[in-house]
C-alpha cells in the first residue's frame, strides 16, 4: 500500500517499496485520480523484482486498488493505491468452494467478464469462450462438449464495473457416466437393427436402384450432347436390361444423325461465310468502279456531279460556301502526238497523284474528262482559300519533273458557288469560262472570277 502525489511520485509505501519512484503512467494511478478503481489481476514487473519469487517459479500477480485522496476543500491531492497479492484471493476462493471429499475431477475457475481465466495459475490468461459469462446467472447447470458447468457472479465492489465469475465444472464424461452406459446399450441395439436394415437396403439398391441410376446418368449425358455414351447392358433384372439395350440403340441412332446434321451445318456455314466475303469484296469493287476513275484512281465525273449537288443543297440550307476549280493540262494533245497515248496516260496518273498531294483532306478531287480535272473546295465568305489553293496547284505541277515528257503545266479556272444558282451547271459554266480565260492569257496560270 502507498500514497502517491498528483505528479505520480510515491511519497510513502509499506516497507518502503517503490518510494520516490514515478507511477504516473500506471493505469491504476490515472483511474484513481478520477474515483475508486479496482482492476483485474496482472503481473507487476517492478514489484516482482523487489519481492521473493513464488515457489515453483510462477509469476507474481496482483490486484490493483486505488482511490483519490481529498482535502477539506474537496480537492484531490493524491492517490491511495494498494496491490493485493493474487494468492490472497485464490486462497479465499479455495476455502469457500472446495470441500473435502468432493470428486477429484471437479475444477474451480475464476473468469472475468471478457471470458479470460484468472484462476488457476496453469490456465491464467486463456480465453474461455464456452462459459456463458454474459448470460443471466440463474441457478442450474449447463453442458458443452467437454464439461458440465455452473456459473455464479461475484458481487462487484461498490463504484466499480469490475465483474468476476466463479465457475465450477466437471468433465462431462464423469458427470454423464451412468447415462452413457445406458446410451451404449441403446446404441448396441440400434446398431444391430441398422445392420439388418442396411443389408435389406443394399440388396434393393444393388438390384433395383443402382441400375436405374446408371440409366438416368447415361440419359443425362445424352441430353447434354456428350458423345460416346454407353448404357450398361448386364443388369440383374431382365426388364431393366431390355430397357438399357433399347436406349443404347436409340441413342446410337440419334447421335449418328446429329453428327451428320452438325457436319452439314458446318459445311453450310463455311459456304455462307465464303459467299458473304466474296459478295462484300465484289460490292466494294463495284462501288470503287462506280465512283472512281479507272485510270487515275480519283473520283469520276458521275461522283463529281453528285458532290456538286450535295454542296449546292448545303449552301442553300446552311450558307456553307464552296468553290470549283477546273484544271486542264496544257498542250496535252502534243504529248499524245509526240510520245504516244501510253505516255499521256502516265502523265494523267501523275497529275492525279499531285492533285491529291497538293489539296487538303476536305477537298474533293475528280477527273472531269480527258485531260481535265476538277477540285471542289469548301470555303467561308471573303476567304481567298480557293484562289490560293489553285495557285499552289499550278506552281506545284509546273515545278514537277515528269518522266519522258519533262515539264508539264496546267491552266486553272476558279469560280465561287452562289446561293442564287439554280443548279450546279451554272457554277460549272463560270469555272469553265475562267479556264478559257487562263488558256487565252498564256496558260500555266490561274483565272479567278471575282
Amino acid at each position: 500500500m502507498g500514497v502517491v502525489d498528483l505528479d505520480g511520485r510515491v511519497r510513502q509505501a509499506a516497507q518502503g517499496l517503490l518510494r520516490n519512484q514515478s507511477v504516473q503512467a500506471r493505469p491504476w494511478f490515472q483511474a484513481g485520480l478520477r474515483g475508486p478503481y479496482t482492476a483485474d489481476p496482472h503481473e507487476a514487473v517492478l514489484l516482482a523484482k523487489m519481492l521473493p519469487a513464488n515457489a515453483g517459479g510462477e509469476p507474481l500477480r496482483f490486484i490493483d486498488f486505488a482511490a483519490p485522496i481529498v482535502d477539506g476543500d474537496g480537492r484531490v491531492i493524491g492517490v491511495l493505491g494498494a496491490h493485493a497479492h493474487w494468492n490472497w484471493v485464490t486462497g479465499i476462493v479455495e476455502s469457500a468452494v472446495v470441500r473435502s471429499g468432493s470428486s477429484p475431477d471437479i475444477e474451480v475457475l475464476i473468469v472475468n467478464e471478457d471470458g479470460r481465466i484468472l484462476y488457476p495459475e496453469r490456465l491464467a490468461g486463456q480465453q474461455q469462450t464456452r462459459l456463458p459469462v454474459h448470460a443471466e446467472n440463474r441457478p442450474g447447470w449447463s453442458a458443452d462438449d467437454d464439461y458440465l458447468s455452473s456459473l455464479a457472479l461475484v458481487p462487484p465492489p461498490p463504484d466499480t464495473d469490475l465483474s468476476w465469475y466463479i465457475a465450477v465444472r466437471q468433465p462431462l464424461a464423469s458427470a454423464l457416466q451412468p447415462a452413457r452406459v445406458l446410451l451404449y446399450k441403446l446404441l448396441a441395439l440400434g446398431a444391430l437393427g441398422a445392420c439388418l436394415f442396411t443389408a435389406v437396403a443394399y440388396y434393393l439398391a444393388r438390384n433395383l436402384s443402382r441400375p436405374i441410376e446408371q440409366l438416368a446418368r447415361a440419359a443425362q449425358q445424352v441430353q447434354i450432347h456428350h458423345t460416346g455414351v454407353s448404357f450398361p447392358q448386364h443388369q440383374p433384372v431382365l426388364e431393366i436390361a431390355q430397357l438399357s439395350q433399347s436406349m443404347q440403340t436409340m441413342t446410337d441412332s440419334l447421335l449418328g444423325k446429329e453428327r451428320e446434321l452438325e457436319d452439314a451445318n458446318a459445311l453450310l456455314e463455311a459456304t455462307v461465310a465464303q459467299r458473304t466475303a466474296a459478295l462484300t469484296q465484289a460490292n466494294a469493287e463495284l462501288l470503287q468502279l462506280a465512283t472512281h476513275d479507272a485510270l487515275t484512281g480519283v473520283h469520276n465525273r458521275g461522283r463529281l456531279d453528285e458532290k456538286l449537288v450535295e454542296c449546292t443543297l448545303l449552301l442553300k440550307r446552311t450558307q456553307q460556301g464552296f468553290a470549283l476549280l477546273l484544271i486542264d493540262a496544257d498542250h496535252f494533245k502534243s504529248i499524245n502526238d509526240t510520245h504516244g497515248h501510253a505516255t499521256g496516260d502516265e502523265v494523267l496518273v501523275r497529275l492525279a497523284q499531285l492533285l491529291r498531294r497538293l489539296t487538303r483532306a476536305t477537298d474533293f478531287v475528280a477527273r472531269y474528262g480527258g485531260e481535265e480535272f476538277a477540285v471542289v473546295v469548301p470555303h467561308s465568305e471573303g476567304e481567298q482559300g480557293p484562289q490560293v489553293l489553285a495557285q499552289k496547284i499550278c506552281d506545284g505541277i509546273a515545278a514537277t519533273h515528269f518522266d519522258v515528257v519533262g515539264r508539264v503545266t496546267v491552266s486553272i479556272g476558279v469560280a465561287l458557288a452562289h446561293a442564287s444558282d439554280p443548279d450546279a451547271a451554272a457554277l460549272i459554266r463560270r469555272a469553265d469560262a475562267q479556264l478559257y480565260l487562263a488558256k487565252q492569257s498564256g496558260r500555266n496560270r490561274v483565272s479567278f472570277a471575282e
